[in-house]
């Protein structure tokens, strides 16, 4: 089983969005048992609080399902725990090696990474455009899973 950890800076907008994107596309392609699939954040800002209202409504507008959760922050075990630590932009990919003390094992990357682009996904908290976000975190959810399955 293939273990994925994806990582924002608090873990309501776009590290749920991955998570249940992933889930939902691992679903439809017949390979959910083969990935365990989690997220969290680089901040204790928002740890406790369930997915943005945001991110709920745009995953309902594309129907995928989304549970009821609570925002947790990354530790260094979660390093030891997961095939794959994946960010969405350059600081959470800096904040993720330093809380996990490197990345020796080269476990970390950012998402659009799978989809042959480098740049980061925008954060919907700032630039309240969650269709832009869902798009970028589809695209690199795809490829993600295609490079996997």
């Amino acid at each position: 089983m293939t273990k994925i950890l994806f990582i924002c800076h608090g873990n309501i907008c776009r590290s749920p969005m991955a998570e249940f994107v992933l889930k939902h596309m691992a679903a439809q392609a017949g390979a959910a048992d083969q990935f365990y699939i989690e997220s969290a954040a680089t901040s204790r800002e928002e740890i406790g609080n369930d997915t943005h209202p945001g991110t709920k409504k745009m995953l309902a507008e594309h129907s995928i399902p989304c549970s009821k959760r609570r925002a947790r922050q990354i530790t260094k075990n979660d390093y030891e725990s997961f095939d794959y630590i994946i960010g969405m932009d350059d600081a959470n990919t800096r904040n993720i090696t330093a809380i996990c003390g490197g990345d020796p094992q080269g476990k970390v990357f950012k998402l659009l990474d799978f989809a042959g682009k480098d740049r980061d996904i925008a954060d919907p908290w700032y630039t309240g455009n969650f269709e832009e976000t869902y798009a970028d975190v589809s695209e690199g959810c795809k490829a993600l899973l295609e490079s996997l399955v």
